[in-house]
């Protein structure tokens, strides 16, 4: 693929809405429509950012030939039957996260990309900002040496409102999938998939998880993670790595970095700040859509900084936190019943 990538938006949401703003300010970057579940949300959103084609479908959006590659939007609940659908129409796909529901979903998503051959992503822009890229080159050049501890949280004070959707089971509410899917991605971009986890929540009357802490462990290295996710407190929203030999900082806001802090022994701090526009740059979806392009145009079916299976795995540690804490969506209970 070559020149301009004409995108389809899928749902019309406030994600949708910030990811398509960048989007527009991404160079060879066309939105060519956008759909929800009613033409006048599709149109309005559409009126809203001047995109020619709206479609009171998601089958409207995915059979349009002018779209090369889709991005999905939608609440957690509905990413395997919406990126579902654009990968059997022939289309490539960038979802959001939490990748899916849980992890067979995901897997179900992956095995449909692979056996056609379709290019499929996860949303995860923390790991294409450049701070968090040159973050993980130092610790795999061995700056702090051999990684031992990870930190990080993400909470909200709230409050939430019984009816909003952070509270709502049926479409995947609680702080986990929402919030801390970015902690738990941030354990795994450094360390992997681990093999212990041990977690404690405290659970809403409607069955999500309200404040959730979680205990990541690794075998081989010994390395352990420290994390934690929230619904009704403000937390500081901070993470940092330890190594053998010095440390990594970064302060609030770490899945979108401004700066970040390197810490080694028998040295003064070495400060990272991101390059362009420093605080607005760090709200950008560009890097994410910047990099989803690159992949098209190389011929590429998934992308070396966010790979499918290192998705596949981040939501088999959100399935075992979920199952320590007993938290279960209304749709996989009805899987099991059927």
């Amino acid at each position: 693929m070559n020149g301009t990538v004409r995108w389809g938006v899928l749902a019309t949401g406030g994600i949708a809405e910030r990811f398509t703003t960048d989007l527009l300010a991404v160079e060879d970057a066309e939105v060519v429509a956008v759909a929800s579940r009613t033409e006048a949300s599709a149109r309005a959103f559409a009126d809203r950012l001047g995109i020619p084609r709206a479609y009171g479908s998601w089958a409207g959006l995915v059979a349009d030939p002018d779209v090369d590659v889709v991005y999905v939007a939608t609440p957690h609940h509905a990413h395997r039957a919406a990126a579902g659908l654009a990968l059997e129409a022939g289309k490539a796909v960038l979802c959001e996260k939490a990748f899916t529901l849980h992890a067979g979903e995901a897997e179900e998503l992956v095995r449909l990309s692979r056996d056609r051959g379709l290019f499929l992503m996860e949303a995860m822009w923390m790991y294409c900002n450049p701070l968090i890229r040159r973050m993980r080159e130092l610790v795999a050049d061995g700056a702090i040496g051999e990684v031992r501890t990870v930190q990080a949280d993400f909470g909200l004070a709230g409050p939430f409102a019984p009816d909003h959707r952070l509270r709502d089971p049926a479409v995947g509410g609680g702080a986990l999938l929402d919030l801390g899917v970015y902690p738990v991605s941030f354990a795994h971009l450094l360390l992997g998939e681990p093999d212990s986890v041990q977690a404690h929540a405290l659970l809403s009357p409607e069955g999500v998880d309200l404040n959730t802490a979680m205990l990541l462990g690794w075998s081989d290295s010994g390395a352990s993670a420290l994390l934690s996710c929230s619904i009704v407190a403000d937390t500081p929203m901070t993470a940092s790595v330890t190594g053998t030999r010095g440390r990594i900082d970064f302060p609030r806001g770490f899945f979108h970095p401004e700066r970040f802090t390197l810490h080694r022994d028998g040295r003064d701090p070495q400060e990272y700040v991101i390059e362009g526009d420093g605080a607005a740059e760090r709200y950008s979806f560009r890097y994410e859509a910047a990099e989803v392009m690159r992949c098209l145009r190389a011929g590429e079916t998934e992308s070396p900084l966010v790979p499918l299976d290192g998705s596949l795995a981040v939501m088999r540690t959100l399935d075992a936190v979920r199952d320590r804490v007993g938290v279960r969506y209304p749709a996989e209970l009805a899987a099991t019943r059927a």
